[in-house]
Order: C-alpha cells, then sequence, then structure tokens
C-alpha cells in the first residue's frame, strides 16, 4: 500500500508536467508564427498657415515741433518818400517776377527823363561830328575827348533818372502769392512802410529742433513727415535740406530745416506741424506680429525648413510697424515662418501649409480658400 501510494503521486505530479509540455507545444507555434509588432506609425502633417518672409524699408522716428516758413519772404516796402498814385494788384493775387504791383507819383522825373534824353542824342551827335572830323584830323584830339566825355556824362545822367524812376514803381521780386494790402492810392509812403508781403509759397521751409544726441544720423536727405491739427489727418512727406552749423548750448538742441513741397499751396507760412524725422533708414526681414512668440525675454518663431519640418528659431527684433514686426537676427528674406497653427507643432514634426498670409486676406478667407 505505501508503495501503491508513492507510484500514483509520481504519476500525479509527471501528467502535471505533461500537461504543460503539451500546453506549450501547442502554443508555440501560434506565438512563433505570429508577425512582429508594428513599429508606431509616422506622425500626419499638421495644417499651417505660413508667411514668407520679405525685407521692407526701416527707420528710427525721432519726434519734434517745427514752424513753417515759405521758400522766399519779403515784405514789399516803398524806397523813397512819395505819394501812392496806382496800386496794380489785389489781396492775395497771385504774381510773377517783375510784375508791376505799386506806382508813385512821377511827373517831375519822367520829366527830367525825357531832358535827359534829349541831351544824350545831342551829345551822341556832336561826338560823331567830332569823330569824323578827328580822322579827317580838322579837329583836335582834345575836342575828340570833350564830346566823348559828354557822351558818357549824358548817359550817366540818363541811367540816373531811369534809377529815380524805378525807384518809384514797386514790382514783385520774384513770382509768388501776395498778402493784404495796408496801403491806398493817394497815401504817403515812406521808406519801411509795410505795403504788403510776397510769399513763394511753391515749396515750404519747415525748421525743427532735434536734440544732438541725434546729431551723427543728421545728414541732408533724411526723409520727414509732418501734420498739423489745421489738416486733418492728411500727412506730407519731405527731406532734410540743411542743418545748422551750432548747437544750442541752452537746450543742447541742433536746428533743422527740411523741404516740403506745396503743388497745391495748401501749406501756409507760420503753421506749427508735428514732425517725424526718419534716421537710420534701412531694409530688414519683417514678420506679421501673429508668428512671434515670446519665452521670458526671448522672442522666437516656428519656422518650416526645406523638409517642411517645424524648426524654433529664436529671433531678435527691432522696430514696429502696423502689424509687421522687423527681424534684426535669425531670420532672412525667403524663409518661411507660421502665423497660424504654431501652437499645435513641435519642434521636427512635418507640416503641410494651407495657404500663404500675405497680409492681403483675413484668415478666414484663407482657410476657405485652401478648402
Amino acid at each position: 500500500m505505501q508503495y501503491s501510494g508513492s507510484w500514483n503521486a509520481k504519476l500525479s505530479d509527471g501528467g502535471e508536467m505533461a500537461l504543460r509540455l503539451i500546453l506549450l507545444l501547442l502554443i508555440a507555434p501560434v506565438v512563433l508564427g505570429q508577425p512582429a509588432a508594428r513599429a508606431n506609425p509616422a506622425p500626419k502633417p499638421v495644417p499651417v498657415i505660413a508667411h514668407e518672409v520679405a525685407d521692407k524699408a526701416f527707420s528710427d522716428r525721432v519726434e519734434a515741433l517745427g514752424t513753417l516758413r515759405a521758400n522766399e519772404s519779403v515784405v514789399l516796402t516803398a524806397s523813397v518818400t512819395e505819394t501812392v498814385s496806382a496800386i496794380h494788384f489785389d489781396d492775395g493775387q497771385r504774381v510773377k517776377a517783375g510784375q508791376l504791383l505799386v506806382e508813385m507819383t512821377s511827373e517831375e522825373e519822367h520829366a527830367l527823363l525825357e531832358e535827359a534824353k534829349v541831351r544824350v542824342a545831342e551829345a551822341e551827335r556832336q561826338y560823331e561830328r567830332v569823330k569824323l572830323l578827328a580822322k579827317q584830323q580838322t579837329a583836335s584830339e582834345s575836342l575828340y575827348d570833350e564830346r566823348k566825355r559828354d557822351v558818357e556824362t549824358a548817359r550817366a545822367s540818363l541811367a540816373a533818372l531811369e534809377s529815380r524812376l524805378a525807384d518809384r514803381l514797386l514790382r514783385a521780386p520774384f513770382d509768388g502769392v501776395l498778402g493784404l494790402r495796408n496801403i491806398s492810392p493817394g497815401a504817403l509812403v515812406e521808406p519801411g512802410d509795410e505795403i504788403t508781403t510776397l510769399d513763394d509759397d511753391s515749396v515750404m521751409k519747415l525748421d525743427f529742433s532735434v536734440p544732438s544726441l541725434f546729431l551723427p544720423d543728421l545728414q541732408p536727405g533724411l526723409g520727414i513727415t509732418a501734420r498739423a491739427r489745421a489738416y486733418g489727418n492728411r500727412t506730407f512727406e519731405g527731406e532734410v535740406s540743411g542743418i545748422d552749423s551750432r548747437v544750442n548750448p541752452g537746450t543742447r538742441s541742433i536746428q533743422v530745416r527740411a523741404i516740403l513741397p506745396n503743388p497745391d499751396r495748401v501749406l501756409k507760412p507760420g503753421v506749427l506741424m508735428q514732425v517725424e524725422l526718419l534716421r537710420n533708414p534701412r531694409r530688414s526681414p519683417v514678420v506679421p506680429e501673429e508668428a512671434l512668440q515670446q519665452q521670458g525675454s526671448d522672442h522666437f518663431v516656428v519656422v518650416i525648413d526645406a523638409d517642411d519640418k517645424a524648426e524654433r528659431r529664436t529671433v531678435s527684433i527691432g522696430a514696429r510697424l502696423p502689424g509687421f514686426v522687423e527681424i534684426t537676427e535669425g531670420l532672412a528674406a525667403g524663409d518661411r515662418v507660421i502665423t497660424h497653427g504654431n501652437d499645435k507643432v513641435r519642434p521636427g514634426q512635418p507640416v503641410t501649409v494651407k495657404a500663404l498670409d500675405d497680409g492681403s486676406r483675413g484668415l478666414q478667407e484663407m482657410l476657405e480658400s485652401s478648402e
């Protein structure tokens, strides 16, 4: 009985081992015949909207206040004390250079002028007669010199009278617009009395002060923009024409003069204008504001490389334009940056460009055009 129990126990252990072996043999073909597990599938490209970087003109702006002046400006006055006999202009009239504006009493000068012309004519006749006789050696050399001197004296007297007569005629020294008339016919005027003003407003001079800190950047040809409340939102463009030779020791500023074209004659002397001086002109890459991201004090953009994969790139920024940011380092013209969808991509992740953002279309329009 003891032997039989021991044998049964051994058979029981052997049966369990045999069962495990059978199960292993049954499972092994299935396990060995099962294909290897598939690798992780490649990530799908993320749809994005991109912008192609291009260079744009930039300049640093210096703000100032300036006063308009006419290109040429003069106060017209009389050069002699005399009575006004005629006025040939109206208030605000445009005149040409040399145009007669005011006549003063000159009857005496006209009479003296006629007398001087007669004397010149007589002196010339006497001179020609003596000149002929001198050639024939029938007149002395001294007589010939005397008649020649008489002609020159008569001509000088005539020129003096013509000058005196011209002083009684007031003419426009250059093209321009006249101001208000301050005299009437019959008025007695003296030197220094203001008759009217004359301004050449074809172009305007704009004088303004700039801190001497910007002196190294100042040079003729720099662009400016100017505006005034009197002209609403209208902007006038011009360029620097001259820089003063001295810095004001009190304000530590220097006077700058710019020229503004005035083809429609809307600008008037004396108007106060807000000036923006465009210094340090340059061309730099720009990106839309939507493409720029910030982390702490660092700025970066997501660039699409040649393999259409996302690349995070740190950039340095400069000035700003409406909707755009200047990039001083990190990008070049032709690079593609993501403007919409950059928060959904990771560095190295493939992307597909659904539309190019050129700034002329809204997001919804770009999405509809990509469908």
